[in-house]
């Protein structure tokens, strides 16, 4: 298998090689990044602690909606520290990696009050699935609030059993459609069935309508949301400054991936993969099927994405542009910087937790949520020169 330059020194040891789940060890991270991963040019704050937190968003007054997995969500007053709940929440199917996960503001947010949640619902004789829901957030003078007039607007198809690989990442684009990552729920076959939503990035309207200007909405059904297939475990989305969309996603054993989004692409899961499947069976690598979209960075072993932020703020100027990637396994925040439509690892920041999620705040400031029970909300600032 053959290791792009970013990650030429990863194979050190077949004993590096970690699983990729969320709920697995740590992997030892590879000797050219663990070099830099004490080069910490930010200072780090603890703002808060939630519990199994899973995302976050900012409202336009400076409050930040955090989403805790087991079905609760908090309004965060970053001044004060207080904690209010919104109640309003749907039922969530709870467990591995399901339950609440992220949340959205629309971009009329100001106008409409409208939020949307993802999240895992149960379905009939022991099945899941992701589901996508709006509703208008009505604040308290408490500190806490509601969500009213919720309705559900996307579900993933079929649902399937198990409790793993949900995605459901949400992401607005500058023309107001939703973008919306579904992943193969471990059945690997869905990602190439257009009978199916699974292992897609899907485009929707605001309302989770198909737009008949997506690549298959000819075909009609839950192929009219796809962008694009061959997706597995996606949990990062972000546009770049030239309105570029990136995807980070989880590999089998080996091979997370950094995608460039091309309208109507294969991405080539589970024909093609630079992991292998985790009972030893050899997946054929990306370059044996050039039929297949190729990643623009891979890594072997893995680093476990969560989350997917392009930095844009004016507190890190030397990093605009750059993207920032949430490391479950590999305890880290990693930084890549772009060349055109090229990608490569600039630095890798060990933050000695799995951290979940990676936004960028109103004032250019990167906040990480940690994951698991008690977990860190923590601001990184410029350090002190």
């Amino acid at each position: 298998m053959k290791l792009p330059a970013p990650a030429f020194a990863c194979l050190l040891s077949l004993a590096l090689i970690a699983c990729n789940e969320p709920g697995n060890a740590t992997a030892p991270a590879d000797a050219a990044v663990a070099a830099k991963s004490d080069e910490r040019p930010f200072a780090v704050t603890e703002v808060a602690r939630f519990d199994e937190p899973w995302a976050m968003a900012f409202l336009p007054d400076g409050r930040l909606l955090v989403t805790e997995k087991e079905g609760d969500l908090k309004l965060l007053d970053i001044a004060s520290g207080k904690q209010g709940e919104v109640d309003g929440v749907p039922e969530v199917a709870y467990g591995g990696q399901g339950g609440l996960g992220d949340v959205a503001l629309h971009p009329r947010f100001a106008d409409n009050g409208l939020v949307y949640l993802s999240y895992a619902e149960p379905g009939e004789g022991d099945t899941r699935g992701a589901a996508l829901a709006r509703a208008r957030l009505a604040l308290d003078g408490s500190g806490g609030g509601r969500l009213e007039d919720l309705r559900v607007i996307w579900r993933q198809v079929p649902k399937v059993s198990g409790d793993g690989h949900f995605g459901h990442r949400i992401l607005f684009g500058a023309d107001g459609k939703l973008w919306l990552t579904s992943s193969e729920r471990q059945k690997f076959d869905p990602a190439q069935d257009m009978a199916s939503n699974l292992g897609k990035l899907l485009r929707l309207n605001d309302d989770g309508s198909a737009p008949q200007d997506n690549p298959f909405a000819a075909q009609g059904g839950v192929a009219a949301q796809v962008w694009s297939l061959g997706h597995r475990n996606l949990l990062g989305i972000a546009f770049d400054a030239q309105g570029r969309l990136w995807e980070a996603e989880m590999g089998p054993k080996g091979g997370d991936e950094l995608n460039l989004i091309e309208r109507g692409a294969n991405y080539g899961y589970p024909i093609v993969s630079n992991g292998d499947h985790y009972d030893g069976r050899e997946i054929p690598d990306h370059d044996t099927r050039p039929e297949f979209a190729a990643p623009k960075l891979w890594w072997t072993p893995v680093i476990s994405p969560s989350s997917l932020m392009i930095y844009s703020g004016a507190l890190f100027p030397q990093w605009r542009g750059n993207a920032f990637l949430g490391g479950l396994s590999s305890q880290a925040l990693v930084r890549v910087e772009f060349e055109g439509t090229q990608a490569r690892e600039a630095a890798r920041y060990d933050m000695g937790e799995r951290i979940r999620d990676v936004v960028q705040g109103p004032d250019g400031a990167i906040w990480l949520l940690e994951d698991g029970s008690d977990a860190r909300l923590l601001k990184l600032t410029p350090a002190k020169t």
